[in-house]
This record gives C-alpha cells, sequence and structure tokens, in this order.
C-alpha cells in the first residue's frame, strides 16, 4: 500500500479547503467550529458534511436530506394562494400542515433516500462520507426506510383527498404519480437522472408543479390553466436542477451520467442554467400582465433582477467554487416569485 499523497487527503477537495482543515488541526476553536458546522451540514444532507455520525436516526434523517424539503413545502403554499380558496382558519393551517407533511418529510423524503440508494457508486467517488458508501447505514434498513416512507405518504395523501371531498383521487393520484416519477428519475433502466434534459426537468418539475398542484387541489379546483403554467415554471426548476449538477461532474464523467456540465462543458452548462432560470419567470412575468395582474407582474420582475446579479457575481464566474453561495443568496428570491405569483392568480381568479 502507497503512502497517501496530499490529494488524497482531502478527496474532492480543493487546496483552499484543505488548506482550511489544516489550520482546524492547529486551532482547537476552529476544529470545534469546524466539526460543528460539518455535523449541521450532515445532518441536513448538504454538500461538505463530515463523516463519524453514529445514531441512526440521525443517519436516516441524513438521508432523506431535510434541506430539500423546503422548496416542495413552499409549493403547496403556492397551490394553495393560486386556488384562491385558502382561508386563515385552524382547520386550513392544519390542512396545509398535513400537506406539507406530504411533499417534504414524507415524499421528498422517499425521494432523496431511494435516489441515495441508487445513487451509493457514484457517492463513493463525489460524497463519500453519505450514510450509505460511507457504511453508516445498511441496505436492508435503507430499503425499509423507503418503503415505510413511500407508504405514509401515500396514506396522508389519501386522507387529504377525504378531507377535500374528492371523489377522484386528485392528490392520491398525484403522489403514486410522484411517487413513480421519483423512481424512474433514480432507477434503472430509466433512470432519467442520465440524461441532463430530461433528468433536470422531471426534478424541476417535481419541485415546482407537483406541490402546487397538491396545494391547489386541496382548497380549490385543480386546472388545465394551472397545470401547464406550473409546468412552464418548471422550466426555472429546471436551472436550479442543473446548479445542483456542478457539484458532481467528476463522478458523473466516471459513470458516463450526461449531465449537462458533462454535455455542454461548465461554462456552457451555466448559461444554460442561468437563462431558463431567468427567462421562464420573466414569461410569467407577461402572462400576469396578459390577465390584467401589472402591479404583481412588476414586483416579479423587481425579483427577477437581484437573481441576474447574484448569477454575475457568483455563478457564472465559477460555478463549481460558488454553486452553494449562489442558491443561498438568489433562491429566496425566486421562491418569494412564486408565492407572489401563486396570490396573482388566485386573486385573478385562473
Amino acid at each position: 500500500m502507497s503512502d497517501p499523497t496530499p490529494s488524497s487527503a482531502f478527496p474532492n477537495s480543493n487546496s483552499e479547503q484543505a488548506a482550511e482543515q489544516i489550520g482546524s488541526a492547529t486551532n482547537p476553536v476552529a476544529s470545534l467550529q469546524s466539526d460543528r458546522s460539518g455535523r449541521t451540514r450532515q445532518l441536513l444532507g448538504m454538500k461538505g458534511a463530515s463523516p463519524g455520525e453514529s445514531s441512526i436516526w440521525k443517519i436516516r434523517l441524513q438521508l432523506m436530506k431535510p434541506i430539500t424539503w423546503i422548496p416542495l413545502m413552499w409549493g403547496v403554499i403556492c397551490g394553495a394562494a393560486s386556488s384562491g380558496q385558502y382561508t386563515w382558519t385552524l382547520e386550513h393551517v392544519l390542512i396545509a400542515a398535513a400537506a406539507m407533511l406530504l411533499a417534504g418529510p414524507l415524499l421528498t423524503g422517499y425521494t432523496q433516500t431511494l435516489n441515495d440508494f441508487y445513487d451509493r457508486e457514484i457517492d463513493a467517488i463525489n460524497e463519500p462520507y453519505r450514510p450509505i458508501p460511507s457504511g453508516a447505514i445498511s441496505v436492508p434498513q435503507v430499503v425499509t426506510q423507503i418503503l415505510v416512507l413511500l407508504v405514509a405518504g401515500l396514506g396522508v395523501a389519501f386522507a387529504l383527498d377525504l378531507w377535500a371531498g374528492h371523489q377522484f383521487l386528485t392528490i392520491t393520484a398525484l403522489a403514486i404519480g410522484g411517487s413513480f416519477l421519483a423512481y424512474i428519475y433514480s432507477a434503472p433502466p430509466l433512470k432519467l437522472k442520465q440524461n441532463g434534459w430530461l433528468g433536470n426537468y422531471a426534478l424541476g418539475a417535481s419541485y415546482i408543479a407537483l406541490p402546487w398542484w397538491t396545494g391547489h387541489a386541496l382548497f380549490g379546483d385543480l386546472n388545465w390553466t394551472i397545470a401547464i403554467l406550473t409546468l412552464i415554471y418548471s422550466m426555472a426548476g429546471l436551472g436550479i436542477a442543473v446548479v445542483n449538477d456542478f457539484k458532481s461532474v467528476e463522478g458523473d464523467r466516471q459513470l458516463g451520467l450526461k449531465s449537462l456540465p458533462v454535455m455542454f462543458g461548465i461554462s456552457t452548462a451555466a448559461w444554460i442554467c442561468v437563462l431558463a432560470i431567468d427567462i421562464f419567470q420573466m414569461g410569467i412575468a407577461a402572462y400576469l400582465v396578459s390577465i390584467g395582474e401589472n402591479l404583481y407582474a412588476t414586483i416579479l420582475i423587481f425579483l427577477v433582477i437581484p437573481q441576474i446579479v447574484f448569477q454575475d457575481m457568483y455563478f457564472l464566474r465559477d460555478p463549481l467554487k460558488n454553486d452553494v453561495k449562489y442558491q443561498a443568496s438568489a433562491q429566496p428570491f425566486l421562491v418569494l416569485g412564486m408565492l407572489l405569483t401563486g396570490l396573482a392568480l388566485g386573486h385573478a381568479g385562473i
């Protein structure tokens, strides 16, 4: 066995990260802060986590990637707003919370656990600290978690349909469809994520359209106009999904996955990403103008402007280094725009 080289001592890290780890080793306070940061990132399922968690429940939570629940829970809120029939009563608040439980911890948790199960080989290259490649949890335990989350999600969806009085079980159908989409996204033989266009659009639609439809159907009548508009909005979600591809370029190349950064190169993929995010939000703003919601459209345009600024400041200059910084800076404006659009559609009675 040969001695590890400096690069192998810090897998998937650049020289700055290596220097930071060396500095932490000689500074106890910095080391403690770094350890806490790494464990927090580990628990949330974020990039840059540290290994070594022993609690099986924290490991299970890490598999579910809580950081990814937020957009889908937010999508439910946007759908409730676009229905035009949500009221701030205790009953509606509790029902909306149940729908967010469905979209976030249960079905997103199912999706993320399923994805980690089928991505264990690529994670061994890109993120070896993840629970499965690190050996922190066994494969049978992972399969059990997938099934429990799926069954619980379908059960909550059915209960929501009963509350809404749906003759056709709309929310249950959406839950089944979304769960199937999550399966073909991650699992062979289709494995949609192998194709940068199909995979990222499926991801974008899952983050925007599906939870939006759920919230709208829960409090109102889901219609084709809402369905089509949110599928268009999901093209902006495609751009957000592409941002996540930059962290795994090395592993994607080795395993033959055709992500957009692999197919088009880093710079071109970054431009595809930001153009998708900006153009389709502006398209939604144009639609709001067409239905007379000019104030909402104007505010939406003003919410796109800071996204463009952060794209220039961070993402386009170095997408590999600044992907997380860009998302933290720009995405709050995107999700506020989603809610604004939902309120506009509800106000217009679409």
